[in-house]
């Protein structure tokens, strides 16, 4: 089973979430940003039915895979901000 780390960051004047070399949108505050990477976090477990899923890499080139809605990756959120202003 997979394992997916979302990362809680200073970002864009601001807090994020970041998952690889995705970020979401800025947050005002960093506790608004750990709830919102929870909140991903925790959706990413739940089971739904199958899709599939098409999406570009950081060279341009497109992908496309089918996801089994059944198998669902093992979660976790760190937050590595060490001193929150």
């Amino acid at each position: 089973m997979a394992k997916v780390t979302y990362h809680v960051v200073a970002h864009d004047e601001g807090f994020a979430y970041r998952l690889g070399a995705v970020y979401s949108e800025a947050f005002a505050t960093h506790e608004d940003a750990v709830r919102a990477a929870r909140h991903a976090a925790g959706a990413q477990q739940l089971a739904d039915g199958d899709a599939e899923i098409s999406w570009q890499d950081e060279d341009g080139n497109w992908h496309h895979e089918h996801a089994d809605g059944a198998d669902r990756p093992v979660t976790d959120v760190v937050d590595d901000i060490d001193d929150v202003r």
